[in-house]
C-alpha cells in the first residue's frame, strides 16, 4: 500500500440527505488507502447497520465515561444523540499510512479542524435545494415525521456553515459530484506543503551536461 505523500485527513460534511455516504462509498471502492473513521454513537442501529462498520454503538453511560477520560478528538450532540471520534481510531489509520475519512456534522468538523489544522481537507456537500433534500429524507423510510422535521431544521443551520469549508460540492449530478470529490483529494495530495523536495543529480557538474 502506497502511503499518501503527506498526512491528510478527509472531512466530508453536509446535512442529512445531501448524499455524503453515497459519494464516500464510491470513493472507497476506488482508493484502498482510504480508511473510514468509525464514530461512537448512542443512537440505536438502523436496519442493515453493523457494529464497527457504520458506528460503534454504545450506551450513554459508556460514551460519557470515554468523554471524561479524554478519548474523543471531537464529540457532539446531534439529533438528540451523542456522537464522537476516538483518538485511537485516527491514530490507527495514520500509523498504517492510510487517509482517515470523516463523515461528521458541522460541530464535529469544526473541532476536527481545530485539532489537526491544515491537514484536514474539508468538503461540504450541498443538496440542489430544499425540496430535493426533503424527498431524499422521506425516501429513506427510516425516520418518522418529527425526525424528518428536525433534520430539515438542522439542515438550514448546517448549510450556513458551508463557508467554513475549503471545498463545496453541489450534489445535483451524481457522476459529476463523484468526480469532483476524487479530483479534490488528488489535488490535495499533489500540494507541495509537507512533502520532501525532489532529489535531482547535480547536472551542472556532470560531464557533457547540456542545458539546451
Amino acid at each position: 500500500m502506497t502511503a499518501p505523500p503527506r498526512s491528510l485527513l478527509l472531512l466530508v460534511a453536509g446535512p442529512s440527505g445531501a448524499g455524503k455516504s453515497t459519494l464516500l462509498r464510491w470513493l472507497f471502492d476506488r482508493d484502498p488507502r482510504l480508511g473510514f473513521s468509525v464514530s461512537c454513537t448512542t443512537r440505536r442501529p438502523r436496519p442493515g447497520e453493523v457494529e464497527g462498520r457504520e458506528y460503534y454503538f454504545v450506551t450513554e453511560e459508556d460514551f460519557l465515561r470515554r468523554r471524561e477520560a479524554g478519548e474523543f478528538v471531537e464529540w457532539a450532540e446531534v439529533h438528540d444523540h451523542l456522537y464522537g471520534t476516538l483518538f485511537c481510531e485516527v491514530d490507527r489509520m495514520l500509523d498504517a499510512g492510510r487517509i482517515p475519512v470523516f463523515d461528521l456534522d458541522v460541530q464535529g468538523g469544526r473541532k476536527l479542524v481545530e485539532r489537526y489544522g491544515e491537514r484536514v481537507v474539508s468538503v461540504f456537500v450541498l443538496p440542489p435545494g430544499p425540496e430535493v433534500l426533503e424527498g431524499r429524507l422521506r425516501g429513506r423510510k427510516t425516520d418518522d415525521e418529527a425526525t424528518i422535521a428536525l433534520r430539515l431544521g438542522n439542515a438550514r443551520r448546517e448549510i450556513e456553515s458551508a463557508p467554513e469549508y475549503r471545498y463545496w460540492i453541489v450534489n445535483d449530478d451524481l457522476d459529476r459530484a463523484r468526480n469532483d470529490l476524487s479530483a479534490i483529494l488528488r489535488a490535495e495530495e499533489l500540494r507541495s506543503e509537507g512533502q520532501a523536495p525532489p532529489q535531482w543529480p547535480d547536472w551542472a557538474s556532470s560531464e557533457g551536461g547540456d542545458s539546451a
